[in-house]
């Protein structure tokens, strides 16, 4: 739940209007048509970081994977017709939507010079003669300014701050939310990252970065904490019963079920699961939230509601933060 969130706050950022509860209903139905069309972009950016995480393991991280990465990340839906996994040869800029190159807010390097700026980011990644925290914060803002790709590069950007934490150990699972802050203060983060390029404000972004690192972890423990009573609290609901705490423990992975969906992870019989998926219904764990007789789709609400609390706080943004959320990267 870590993950998508952050997978939905990070893909909010560059303007799409999927939610938490979107991405829930379609990894719960792949198939409805009931969930907006952008949802694939959050749910390739949860297989691009569970790509990463799983690679940073055992590998450092380099251009390749952060090139798979980028082809896992734009592989259908907005931005697969946009080179996905290869560096752009073309000069792309940041603007307004619509804007040319003469009204660009920021132009990154031309193509011709991405070969050895990429080869010195490269070697940054493995410097660890800097503190994790103020390398991680270093890494992003130089990847922005480089923008090697197409489309996709704020992501791609968010997603190596939380490879770089895992794969130096400060992190041990992706429990850094980070998207949340810099979402909430999107002005001041395209304002920090430009005062780099403009003046060499290095200290004003890590303060910022810092800020934003010192906030979210606070916010993610008190998650967690909760995320614990809730559970303590429904294990004593259900009582010491085997399969109705294994099924518990599947709603903390998939927080939306059907009956035939509990039926096959648990190995049980269809009337079997619809009996269990009753009985959660009636301790107030689970909500059916179809209002049909057949195919319906049953909510965890207590512990959705977790991490929904941030999501929507996010959602009143003013129309100066939603039109900078518009900035476009953009090729001729």
């Amino acid at each position: 739940m870590y993950v998508r969130r952050e997978a939905v706050l990070s893909s909010q950022i560059e303007g799409t209007q999927s939610s938490l509860d979107d991405v829930l209903q379609f990894e719960a139905h792949p198939t409805s048509t009931d969930v907006p069309q952008d949802v694939e972009d959050v749910v390739n950016y949860v297989r691009a970081m569970n790509y990463g995480l799983d690679r940073v393991r055992h590998l450092p991280l380099s251009l390749r994977l952060i090139r798979e990465i980028h082809a896992l990340l734009l592989q259908d839906g907005r931005g697969s017709e946009k080179q996905p996994g290869e560096f752009r040869i073309s000069q792309n800029w940041i603007g307004s939507p619509g804007a040319g190159i003469q009204q660009a807010i920021f132009v990154p390097p031309p193509p011709l010079a991405l070969p050895e700026t990429l080869s010195a980011f490269e070697k940054f990644l493995h410097d660890d003669n800097l503190p994790t925290l103020v390398h991680a914060g270093r890494a992003h803002a130089q990847f922005e300014t480089i923008h090697p790709f197409l489309d996709g590069n704020g992501r791609i950007g968010r997603l190596l701050i939380t490879f770089l934490l895992c794969h130096r150990s400060v992190l041990h699972k992706p429990l850094l939310y980070l998207s949340h802050y810099l979402k909430f203060h999107r002005a001041e983060y395209y304002d920090r990252l430009m005062a780099i390029r403009t003046t060499g404000d290095w200290e004003g972004w890590l303060r910022f970065f810092l800020t934003g690192v010192a906030q979210t972890s606070s916010e993610a423990m008190e998650t967690g904490r909760a995320i614990l009573q809730l559970r303590e609290e429904h294990r004593q609901r259900v009582g010491g019963e085997r399969l109705g705490n294994a099924f518990l423990d599947l709603l903390y992975d998939t927080p939306y079920t059907s009956v035939a969906s509990a039926c096959k992870r648990l190995g049980i019989p269809y009337p079997s699961s619809n009996n269990l998926v009753k009985r959660f219904v009636e301790l107030g764990i689970l909500r059916e939230i179809t209002g049909q007789q057949r195919n319906r789709l049953f909510r965890y609400d207590q512990y959705i509601d977790l991490f929904a609390d941030t999501d929507s706080d996010l959602s009143g943004l003013d129309d100066q933060e939603r039109s900078l959320s518009g900035q476009a990267e953009l090729s001729p």
